[in-house]
This record gives structure tokens, C-alpha cells and sequence, in this order.
């Protein structure tokens, strides 16, 4: 048995966000299907969910500075030139999965915008593409890839603050 403190309730789960999400009177609604793990696969929703479709990028510069970029699904980053935009030290490269799950609490494949809600030493900057702040409702996995939620654009970034985060919304694609 070890002599370091469990960490308690973590990764937060679904009903975690849920639960924060009403805390703060934010709207939200929350559509079930069969995993995904890329943009391909999750095509089928778009008849069914209204607003932009997110891709999320977990990517590191060399000096070990996160940042998670949540895009429209088809929209390009390039990313041998969006670190001049994001402020990182280097050009970036994708994280690994174990400090995904270390950081944002997700697995490869349910990457979200709603993962902030783990990161509770700040250790990962958020950044909102520009192009999404044009769409009223932005769709994201809700912790895991089983599940879709539609929030609010405003409320997203009001939930991105309420974690403690910053957010960035800058124009990161191409």
C-alpha cells in the first residue's frame, strides 16, 4: 500500500461535468451513440445535432507547455506554423496519451474542450477557434467518446473561466 494520497474523483465523469454545468446554470444537452474516435465516424450526428462539430488537438511545445486546441471538424491547423499564433516556444507536437489522461482526464479519441475540467494545476492553455465563436451552439464529447453535448458558445467559454482557465479564442486554421 502506498503512502501518497489518492487523488479523489478523478477523472471527473459525465455526471461530473453535468453537475458543474448546471451548478453554473448552463444549458446543456447531451445525445448518446456508439464510440467514436474520429471526425469520420462521427458524421451520422450532424442530422441530429444542430452547431458546430469540434475536433480537439493535444499538442506540446518543446519546453513542455500544453495547449488544447478545440477546432471545427473539417477546418486545417497547420501545425508547423500555429505555434507563432498560440504564443508556444517551438513548433508543437501531438501530447501523449498519458499526459492526456494526466492532464484533461480523456483517452486518445474523446478529447474535448470540457477535459479543462481535469486540469485542475493549469497545467494546459485552451484555445477556441475564432471560426467557432460564429456558430450559436458548439458540440463536444462530454468526457468520453460515447456521448455528444451541445452547449452554448458563450457558455462553453463561461465553463472554460469557471475551471479556472483562461480561455484564447484566437484564429488558429487554415
Amino acid at each position: 500500500m502506498s503512502d501518497a494520497p489518492a487523488q479523489t474523483n478523478f477523472p471527473k465523469t459525465s455526471q461530473d461535468l453535468f453537475a458543474f454545468l448546471d451548478g453554473l446554470g448552463i444549458a446543456h444537452e447531451t445525445k448518446e451513440h456508439a464510440p467514436v474516435f474520429t471526425v469520420a465516424e462521427s458524421q451520422s450526428l450532424r442530422d441530429e445535432m444542430p452547431g458546430g462539430h469540434t475536433k480537439n488537438l493535444f499538442v506540446k511545445d518543446k519546453k513542455d507547455n500544453y495547449f488544447l486546441l478545440t477546432v471545427e471538424e473539417h477546418a486545417t491547423v497547420d501545425l508547423k506554423t500555429v505555434h507563432t499564433i498560440i504564443g508556444a516556444a517551438s513548433k508543437v507536437s501531438f501530447g501523449k496519451p498519458e499526459k492526456l489522461m494526466e492532464y484533461l482526464g480523456v483517452i486518445p479519441g474523446a478529447v474535448t474542450a470540457f477535459g479543462v475540467m481535469n486540469d485542475t494545476d493549469h497545467k494546459v492553455t485552451f484555445i477556441l477557434d475564432a471560426d467557432l465563436t460564429n456558430e450559436a451552439v458548439i458540440n463536444c464529447h462530454p468526457l468520453r467518446n460515447d456521448a455528444t453535448t451541445a452547449i452554448a458558445t458563450r457558455d462553453l467559454l463561461r465553463f472554460v473561466e469557471a475551471t479556472g482557465h483562461a480561455p484564447l479564442v484566437l484564429k488558429v486554421t487554415a
